[in-house]
């Protein structure tokens, strides 16, 4: 054991600190049709796909409902790397022996087979099938050469929330559509009879949408146990567990948190539809077309993400949302039975050092609401919603929620999702050379339901 340590490698690197500035392209999801002339196989909703990663900066997507503010074609994203911790890490005189990192290695491979084991029966696959137009469209279908709608197969996952049967998955896996869905649960049991209980709007940020089974037949189901989010760091060891291509149920893949507060613009396979998603957790542990709505989970077994997107012809690039931005409407879906997505009703600009540049701000943090001229003369504030009834205006800048700050890893909308719709909120807001307080009392966003 003495020359194992006399043999280590003394030469360390230290890793440089950058701040990169990316813009993420078109993503490419994870619904992939299936029609009746190819259901042999049925590709599961792919994970959002990053098709090609641009290093150059954009301004922010636009929007067409609450919370983000849109000026240009792609999302402004800014990510912040700590590449000081690696070198925290560097040999040092107590570094673990090979026989310590065997140990190691085996102890970590008793907990994701534990943590398979446990929650794989909280995890379900999802089939959805539902009504789309046919490729010939109207005129062919009028003069009788096909067209018409066609039925549609697609595949995802889900993870139960309640012992009667609350199920979350993710909104792109049960498009607007559908017409029936069942879910499968690890043990084979089916149960076809199962409602949507609500989805938000297509435009929205949140991809999510809500399932209840109807009758679960006398059994009662294992609910996940949903972890805290805010407390994941960059290098926590994650498990990600989903129906990997539609077909390989309850799939088991382990990585690290790579990143968090990513922002991205994702698009279907077929470019039909895109969506702009926020504060994302990234991590490296592989996320196949089928996870979308899968869980993301610690080490001790607790749900701190959905996996909702992966980028093509990368390298072990794939996307969460963080429960936290979920759990304000777990909670309220569980309590009223309905989904009610809380809304203040402005849009807005995260700001990063490039947009404070643009725009001649002052702060260097928060969520910038732009005047109508600096957003080609669309209203940034929604007449009578709930942030113009309490105030705010255009060039303000909200820099706080509750007391909690805005910056690069905390949005404005994950501080807000945390909430339930009537939820009173105190908004820290720099206006002009002043700091004021608002109160805004959260409405009920636009929303999809079956």
């Amino acid at each position: 054991m003495a020359d194992l340590e006399s043999q280590k490698d003394e030469k360390v690197e230290e890793a440089d600190e950058k701040h990169v500035t990316e813009m993420m392209g078109p993503t490419d999801w994870s619904t992939s049709p299936k029609t009746e002339a190819d259901k042999k196989t049925v590709d599961g909703p792919k994970p959002y796909t990053i098709e090609q990663p641009i290093k150059s900066v954009g301004a922010p997507h636009k929007r067409t409902h609450l919370l983000s503010f849109a000026l240009g074609a792609i999302v402004i994203l800014s990510l912040s790397f700590g590449g000081g911790w690696l070198g925290a890490i560097a040999h040092q005189d107590n570094s673990p022996t090979v026989t310590q990192q065997k140990v190691e290695l085996k102890g970590q491979a008793v907990v994701i087979r534990n943590i398979a084991k446990s929650l794989g029966q909280s995890v379900v696959s999802v089939d959805v099938i539902s009504q789309t137009a046919g490729s010939g469209g109207a005129l062919q279908s009028f003069f009788g050469l096909g067209g018409g709608s066609q039925q549609q197969e697609d595949a995802g996952t889900g993870m139960i929330l309640t012992k009667d049967g609350l199920i979350m998955t993710n909104r792109h896996v049960v498009p607007s559509g559908a017409t029936s869905v069942s879910v499968t649960l690890s043990d084979g049991t089916v149960y076809k009879d199962v409602k949507v209980v609500g989805r938000t709007n297509d435009n929205d940020s949140l991809d999510v949408a809500f399932l209840q089974i109807q009758d679960t037949k006398g059994k009662t189901l294992v609910p996940v146990k949903l972890g805290d989010s805010s407390q994941v760091q960059v290098g926590d060891q994650v498990v990600a567990i989903g129906n990997a291509l539609g077909q390989f149920q309850n799939t088991v893949t382990s990585g690290i948190i790579s990143g968090y507060g990513r922002s991205l613009q994702a698009s279907a396979s077929d470019g039909s539809s895109s969506e702009n998603l926020d504060n994302l957790f990234q991590t490296d542990a592989a996320i196949n077309e089928g996870n979308s709505g899968g869980p993301l989970v610690n080490l001790d077994g607790e749900v701190i993400g959905m996996n909702t997107a992966l980028a093509s012809g990368s390298q072990n690039l794939g996307f969460a949302i963080p429960i936290n931005d979920l759990s304000g409407l777990v909670s309220s879906v569980e309590q009223t039975g309905k989904l009610e997505r809380p809304y203040m009703g402005v849009f807005y600009v995260p700001i990063t050092s490039d947009v404070k540049q643009q725009y001649g701000l002052t702060v260097s943090n928060g969520a910038y609401i732009p005047t109508s001229d600096q957003a080609d003369g669309q209203a940034t504030i929604i007449s009578g919603g709930p942030a113009d009834q309490a105030g705010l205006q255009a060039g303000d800048i909200i820099t706080q929620v509750d007391g909690a700050a805005i910056n690069q890893t905390t949005s404005l909308a994950s501080l807000l999702n945390k909430h339930k719709v009537g939820d009173k909120v105190n908004l820290t807001i720099v206006r002009g050379d002043k700091t004021i307080t608002k109160t805004v009392t959260l409405g009920v966003a636009p929303s999809s339901t079956s």
